[in-house]
């Protein structure tokens, strides 16, 4: 009985990478020829500004490279969903360009799956190599998230991971605009590993996820996966007008009982200011709700390739074929 070799697919989203992607493409190549004889890498450039384009150019005929080229950046989970829809092999690993994802590790996860895992995610041992602000937010992030949400997107989950073609033919079926890819990940569901790594240093370059980025990150995963600021502001206003009539009620029997006097303007136009901010709150909450169903509605792509390059050797498996992991 002879074991089929099993053909890995490797997605890498790259922005303004030009330094790292010559020693990430030769550790790459190096591991993956010694995992399987059948691979492919498929590096998404994001619309970069620096020099990523031309360096990629030198590379265009190398075997088993497939290059999607964004018309414009249009961020990363993008870059990840186009890195789906083009992965052919019966397993996907997704990485960063940055180099601190370390390829040795990749052995571990696919053994893995063969053991019987769908996905295979690492989990980072400790951030202290992250800012303050980052570290906190990133914490707030997902306890907000995961706040009333029917899955739990786990916390410190890095981008680094192994997905069976189960799990990518499911994540594809998806047809999410705006993607939070760490919830969708949860949300499929799947037989699933985490595993425990420490981030190599960064060599060249910095990162660009900004508190900007991290806080939209954040407003796209609260609305994607809960309904609780929904439901809490609801709660809180109904909280407000219970208070607003028990005192509506007080301030009338203390004017017939006891002929005590209206209260003075600065109370009413303090409480009008107050009431007038949770109003303009309320209507920021179902804003982003709201926009979030505008963006899916207008059903514009995920994003535009301006240009691709396919050197791979995987070809697309029958529908009929056997799971490689158990031979035929």
């Amino acid at each position: 009985m002879n074991e089929h070799p099993v053909s890995i697919s490797c997605v890498v989203p790259a922005y303004n990478e030009a330094a790292n992607l010559p020693r990430l493409i030769a550790q790459l190549t190096a591991q993956l020829s010694a995992l399987s004889p059948i691979w492919e890498i498929i590096l998404i450039d994001d619309g970069s500004t620096d020099q990523t384009r031309q360096v990629l150019a030198d590379y265009e005929t190398h075997p088993g490279l497939v290059m999607l080229y964004f018309s414009r950046n249009f961020g990363k989970e993008a870059a990840l969903s186009a890195g789906l829809d083009q992965a052919r092999g019966d397993v996907c690993f997704f990485m960063d360009a940055d180099l601190q994802h370390p390829v040795e590790l990749m052995p571990r996860m696919l053994q893995a799956w063969r053991d019987g895992a769908q996905m295979v995610y690492l989990v980072r041992e400790n951030r202290d190599d992250e800012p303050f602000w980052k570290r906190w937010g990133s914490t707030l992030m997902y306890r907000f998230i995961n706040f009333g949400s029917p899955v739990h997107v786990p916390e410190d989950a890095s981008d680094f991971r192994l997905l069976d073609q189960r799990v990518v033919t499911a994540l594809r079926a998806l047809p999410e605009r705006n993607r939070f890819m760490k919830g969708l990940y949860a949300w499929v569901g799947f037989r699933t590993l985490a595993l425990p790594y420490t981030p190599a240093p960064r060599l060249h370059g910095k990162s660009h996820f900004s508190a900007r980025r991290l806080m939209n990150l954040a407003l796209t995963g609260l609305t994607a996966f809960s309904n609780m600021p929904l439901r809490l502001w609801s709660v809180f206003g109904f909280l407000l007008a219970t208070l607003a009539i028990g005192y509506g009620a007080f301030v009338t029997l203390a004017y017939f009982i006891d002929q005590r006097p209206v209260a003075g303007w600065t109370t009413i136009v303090a409480g009008l200011m107050l009431f007038s901010g949770i109003q303009l709150i309320s209507v920021g909450i179902l804003g982003e709700y709201l926009g979030r169903v505008y963006d899916e509605v207008k059903q514009r792509p995920r994003y535009i390739v301006d240009e691709q390059i396919d050197n791979s050797a995987i070809a697309r498996r029958a529908e009929n074929d056997t799971d490689p992991r158990h031979g035929v």
